[in-house]
């Protein structure tokens, strides 16, 4: 019997109608387009509307996802959803979406790992395919993050957007090598202070705002990231040679040139969303990757590289063969 293997069978991406341009941003906080378009390549975000949550969005990427891969929700076993910003501390956002999508069976749950969300729930949805626990698999990744934002601090409010990106895994045995090849995840709770929120619910009992020290944030990120590349290849029998299309965590444009620079790849073999939504958290990796296979970029065989780094610090990356 040949190896059970994950594939991702669809991909589905969903972004509040309310567009924020750069220069909209001028009128809240002292900043210009230029300075932000410098420091972060983004020119625009999403976000949400009154009363639009972060179960909407994950339900729009989920939807469309499930159609993209010509299934429905009853043929789902789990639905994993990688939020920082859940609708509330409890339920899980992922119990919200099950309701609204219509499954009755199998299981929901959220994952929290910040900007890493997807790429720590792309391993684990792996390992349940791998193990038999579940054949089809629906990942979100969704924040609404302008929620959680200071709007007097001009670091950090320019950067964060709402979105959901959506992939739906499935088992299969009869793919050859296709699927999810490789993944690797680390952290490192002592770089805290680096990236986190002010607030929580056992701490103070609200959310509390982004706090963010750039500079050590950016060093940090084409570091790691550099090294847990070089960590989930060798896992493999490829090489960074073998890489078709990177799709990075859309954080900052400077971080996606420096991977990509490190890696030496070709500026049409990177995926760069971030111009258009900013950085989305945990949505912007399969929100890019939903692009890519919108646009053509993707091809039966390619190999891709995932990546993210978020607070934490966590970060990750996984390799997979379309």
């Amino acid at each position: 019997m040949s190896e059970m293997r994950c594939v991702i069978a669809g991909t589905g991406g969903f972004l509040p109608e309310r567009v924020v341009t750069n220069n909209d941003l001028t009128e809240w906080v002292d900043t210009s387009d230029e300075w932000i378009t410098e420091r972060s390549g983004i020119r625009q975000r999403h976000m949400a509307a009154d009363g639009e949550y972060t179960s909407d969005l994950a339900i729009g990427a989920g939807k469309a996802a499930l159609e993209s891969a010509g299934l429905t929700a009853e043929d789902l076993d789990f639905i994993i959803v990688a939020t920082t910003t859940p609708d509330e501390t409890l339920p899980s956002t992922a119990c919200k979406v099950q309701a609204a999508l219509g499954m009755h069976e199998g299981a929901a749950f959220d994952i929290q790992a910040a900007c890493s969300g997807f790429i720590y729930g792309l391993s684990i949805a792996d390992g349940f395919i791998r193990s038999g626990q579940a054949k089809n698999i629906l990942l979100i990744g969704a924040e609404t993050l302008t929620r959680i934002i200071d709007w007097e601090d001009r670091t950090t409010c320019v950067l964060f957007g709402d979105g959901a990106g959506a992939v739906v895994l499935q088992g299969r045995d009869d793919v050859g090598n296709r699927g999810v090849v490789a993944s690797k995840l680390r952290s490192d709770g002592r770089q805290h202070d680096i990236l986190y929120s002010d607030g929580g619910t056992s701490m103070t009992g609200t959310s509390g705002t982004i706090q963010m020290e750039g500079k050590d944030v950016f060093r940090h990120a084409v570091s790691n990231l550099s090294s847990v590349i070089g960590e989930v290849l060798a896992k493999t029998d490829l090489t960074q040679d073998d890489i078709d299309l990177l799709v990075p965590h859309q954080a900052n444009k400077r971080i996606i040139d420096g991977v990509g620079k490190k890696l030496r790849m070709d500026a049409e073999q990177v995926m760069i969303t971030i111009a258009d939504h900013g950085n989305t958290s945990a949505a912007s990796v399969p929100l890019a990757l939903d692009r890519a296979v919108r646009e053509g970029k993707v091809n039966e065989g390619d190999i891709l590289l995932l990546e993210a780094m978020g607070a934490g610090l966590t970060w990750g990356a996984a390799v997979l063969r379309w």
